[in-house]
């Protein structure tokens, strides 16, 4: 069976934050959600636990950082380049921020930072790894 990741993000407001990564591309995982939580999957290895902040108290005593801070950036893959664009826009749509860091294009690898309501950041990235520059092999 291949590992799989479950991200756990505390959220204030667990219907909005339901739509917005549902605007983003995730579905519903009826099984793993009531009222308090709600797990919201990206693909077969990756989900998404969406915890209210009493639901997510049960888990640590660590406070809840404020939105305007960063603690860690998540990083999905996206098909092309116009995925990661429609990615930033559904963002700015649903409640979310687009283009909180500024856009890097390197012609192999395309990235848009986004942030979701609750502040939790995300890079939507495409890579062509055909593409990527040779530069000359050191030899040892």
């Amino acid at each position: 069976m291949p590992r799989m990741i479950f991200v756990n993000l505390p959220v204030a407001d667990l219907a909005a934050s339901m739509a917005f990564y549902k605007a983003l591309g995730f579905d519903n995982n009826p099984h793993f959600t009531d009222d308090t939580a709600a797990c919201m999957v990206l693909s077969d290895t990756i989900n998404v636990m969406l915890l209210t902040h009493a639901k997510w108290r049960q888990f640590t005593d660590r406070p809840i950082p404020p939105a305007t801070s960063s603690e860690a950036m998540l990083a999905v893959s996206c098909d092309s380049r116009a995925a990661v664009d429609a990615m930033n826009e559904a963002a700015a749509k649903n409640g979310g921020t687009a283009d909180i860091n500024a856009q890097q294009d390197y012609g192999f690898m395309y990235n848009r930072s986004l942030a979701d309501p609750d502040g939790h950041i995300w890079e939507a990235m495409w890579m062509d790894p055909a593409a990527i520059p040779q530069g000359d092999a050191k030899q040892g």
